[in-house]
């Protein structure tokens, strides 16, 4: 190589753009898609917005459907990444060992399911029994519950016939066989809030974070738009005591409808997949759980017992 040459090359090297920050994957930076139950959706968006301002070179792109549809993309590897209320099954590992892949699963939190009403509805709270009365068709009226005046079939709404919504509530009734006939679906845990604001005789099913956090704008919005029931707890199911909800009564357990919430990661490295897990079960992912009225995993939480007088 001549010596003219040798200074054309070295000084084009000289003028190349170094390459961008983002492009080297690390656990705060870089490219990644996830998937997510559409029940954490609002939880999703929030924890993504303050992962995203904290890391200025992350970049997370959530997809967002039913808890079947989420599964199989991420068996696919079609996502390193997804938020669920399950973990995964012993086939499932099995599928994913073939693959030389080890899943990680981490929980995240405990969700609750929140039955909601329409705002014209005089019920304020309904107990496990009759739920369960609801859910294995021996209860079709709200005139049946001795106590409303709405007139009409009961008409309960799901956000989607293959969400985690449903299989929490077949599974905890033992339900075997379809659900009754009195059970419609929507597409998503927001359609549900819509529905029943337009239907006085409708009872949706939805997860509590879309209907906890008083100072976000779209939450708080919900809330004006439906009612939240309260529930009697599992171990007095036909008691007087009627509990919302709340991270408090989800963690004594007075809540009856409670599960956890997990985010599984496939990445083999210390990818950004992993980063976003490890800052969800941190001090600061662990507070947004808690703003979205959801029990944190992983932080302490005091509860402070107010006796009645």
């Amino acid at each position: 190589m001549s010596l003219l040459t040798a200074l054309v090359v070295l000084v084009a090297a000289c003028k190349q753009t170094p390459k961008n920050p983002a492009d080297k994957e690390t656990p705060t930076r870089g490219n990644i898609r996830i998937a997510v139950d559409d029940a954490y959706r609002l939880l999703a968006d929030t924890e993504i917005a303050a992962f995203e301002g904290t890391y200025k070179y992350a970049n997370i792109t959530p997809v967002f459907a039913a808890e079947d549809s989420i599964l199989q993309l991420f068996l696919a590897d079609s996502v390193r990444l997804m938020i669920t209320s399950r973990k995964l099954t012993e086939n499932e590992e099995a599928f994913l060992k073939e693959k030389l892949i080890i899943a990680r699963t981490t929980q995240i939190a405990w969700d609750g399911l929140a039955f909601v009403v329409n705002r014209s509805n005089p019920d304020s709270f309904i107990r496990y029994t009759e739920l369960k009365g609801i859910f294995e068709g021996k209860i079709s009226t709200w005139k049946e519950l001795g106590r409303n005046p709405i007139s009409g079939k009961l008409k309960v709404v799901f956000d989607n016939p293959r969400s985690s919504n449903v299989r929490m509530i077949m599974k905890e009734f033992n339900l075997a066989g379809p659900l009754p006939e009195l059970c419609y679906s929507t597409n998503s845990n927001a359609e549900v809030i819509d529905y029943v604001e337009q239907h006085p005789e409708a009872l949706g099913i939805i997860s509590v974070n879309w209907v906890s956090d008083r100072d976000d704008s779209i939450t708080h919005n919900f809330l004006r738009r439906v009612k939240v029931l309260g529930v009697t707890p599992k171990f007095d199911p036909d008691g007087e005591d009627f509990y919302k909800p709340h991270p408090a009564y989800i963690a004594d357990k007075s809540y009856p409808f409670i599960r956890e919430v997990y985010a599984i990661s496939r990445e083999s490295v210390m990818g950004l997949g992993r980063g976003f897990i490890q800052y969800l079960a941190n001090d600061q992912g662990q507070r947004v759980v808690l703003k979205m009225g959801m029990l944190p995993s992983t932080m302490p939480i005091r509860l402070v017992q107010i006796e009645k007088e």
